[in-house]
């Protein structure tokens, strides 16, 4: 079993940013793969961006690449999710998910969960 849970979340001004992070515990999380999810108010849940147990894979939705960046230590069983330039179509809960499978250019298979943190951009 592995516990996720999601904090940075916030209000912010268009143009503006914010980190994400996502602290997991369980005997496994560091051999997961890693990702992040979001879901916009009416919409479904989508992909952002996910990495593998080891850093050395790594994908992000195209329309979010150079503006998010994904990364994770290890040491700290932590995963973290850098959000620049954001926009109000950015504005959704973000989930942070874990998963036993390498990630792909499709994303990833989540496993777990976590509550989810609000990102709310103003325009």
């Amino acid at each position: 079993q592995v516990q996720l849970v999601e904090s940075g979340g916030g209000l912010v001004q268009a143009g503006g940013s914010l980190r994400l992070s996502c602290a997991a515990s369980g005997r496994t999380s560091s051999s997961y793969t890693m990702g992040w999810f979001r879901q916009a108010p009416g919409k479904e849940r989508e992909f952002v961006a996910a990495i593998s147990w080891n850093g050395d894979r790594i994908y992000t939705v195209d329309s979010m690449k150079g503006r998010f960046t994904i990364s994770r230590d290890n040491a700290k069983n932590t995963v973290y999710l850098q959000l620049n330039s954001l926009n109000a179509e950015d504005t959704a809960v973000y989930y942070c998910a874990a998963g036993p499978n390498a990630p792909t250019a499709w994303g990833m298979d989540p496993r777990y969960w976590g509550q989810g943190t609000q990102v709310t951009v103003s325009s």
